[in-house]
């Protein structure tokens, strides 16, 4: 049995891709018994054909690459590359990061000696080297409507602080999906990934369920790395759109009918008085009249012949 599977998602962005397995090369200790799965998401023909003649040029058998035939999101693209795996740990990288250090070994380590660390990420960096936050508190009503400055103000304790650069263990809510790493018995055991969600808020719903079993979110200061924050995922209306539907379907899932409604009313509002001053935010408007439906993502607006 491995001791780590690393699952990364490739979307017509193979050069970072590329970028993040050289890294990953470089600085893991040839002691961890590991291997990488990357799952192209249908990307365009000439992305993916790049991405397969540099892992064929390898030649390095622990490297799998599986190419779907449609766009499964987030989730799901990791839960096809979980198929893949017997590992004891998964750890679930953005394709737009860089490890700064043997960020595995460092995180495995942690977790063996202490069993309440469920979900652990590295301490995150922008490019230029400033801090981005790897903890945050999850998505609920009071995050909505009351922002994070306040929660972090009134209740430090439950709310720990985002932009402080830590020195020890720190427990939040849940660590970014930019790079988490969880043991695969208790991935499995509160199901893995959501695959409703397309895009957005799948760590923060897999964080909810793993805190219901005593399984807490860590970051790992110790262990750094580098996030192009954005880039595998440009932003647009169509991205920004994503965001609200699947923030909809979280908080009508962990925290009811009545919530979700409050927040869809105050998100409505919000978007129409956005959509007079910026008439591109008219169709995300219209998508939360309709009530910030699954129908409505992405997911359901692309074919496997592009």
């Amino acid at each position: 049995m491995l001791d780590l599977s690393i699952i990364i998602i490739n979307y017509n962005t193979s050069s970072y891709t590329i970028q993040c397995v050289e890294s990953i090369i470089k600085h893991t200790s040839t002691l961890l018994n590991y291997n990488i799965i990357i799952v192209d998401n249908h990307s365009k023909l000439n992305d993916y054909n790049l991405l397969k003649n540099y892992i064929a040029a390898l030649n390095n058998p622990s490297i799998k690459l599986l190419r779907n035939h449609i766009n499964t999101g987030f989730g799901g693209g990791n839960m096809i590359g979980c198929q893949f795996s017997d590992a004891t740990y998964y750890a679930f990288v953005n394709n737009d990061s860089i490890l700064l250090n043997d960020c595995f070994s460092i995180i495995i380590e942690a977790m063996k000696n202490n069993e309440s660390f469920g979900i652990c990420g590295p301490q995150s960096f922008k490019e230029d080297g400033s801090l981005l936050p790897t903890l945050d508190h999850f998505s609920s009503p009071l995050k909505e409507l009351l922002g994070r400055y306040f929660l972090e103000t009134i209740n430090p304790k439950i709310y720990p602080k985002r932009k402080l650069e830590y020195k020890s263990p720190q427990r939040g809510q849940f660590v970014s999906g930019s790079f988490m790493m969880v043991r695969s018995d208790d991935f499995w055991s509160v199901g893995g990934f959501d695959t409703n969600i397309f895009l957005y808020q799948e760590e923060t719903d897999l964080c909810i369920r793993l805190a219901k079993i005593k399984k807490y979110a860590y970051l790992i200061p110790d262990a750094k790395f580098i996030h192009f924050h954005g880039a595998s995922t440009p932003k647009s209306i169509e991205i920004k759109t994503e965001l609200k539907i699947s923030l909809l379907y979280v908080i009508r899932k962990h925290y009811g009918y009545l919530n979700y409604r409050i927040i869809l009313l105050f998100l409505q509002i919000k978007y129409f008085i956005k959509s007079i001053r910026k008439p591109k935010y008219w169709s995300l408007f219209k998508v939360l009249f309709r009530g910030g439906r699954l129908n409505d993502s992405l997911k359901h607006k692309q074919n496997n012949k592009e």
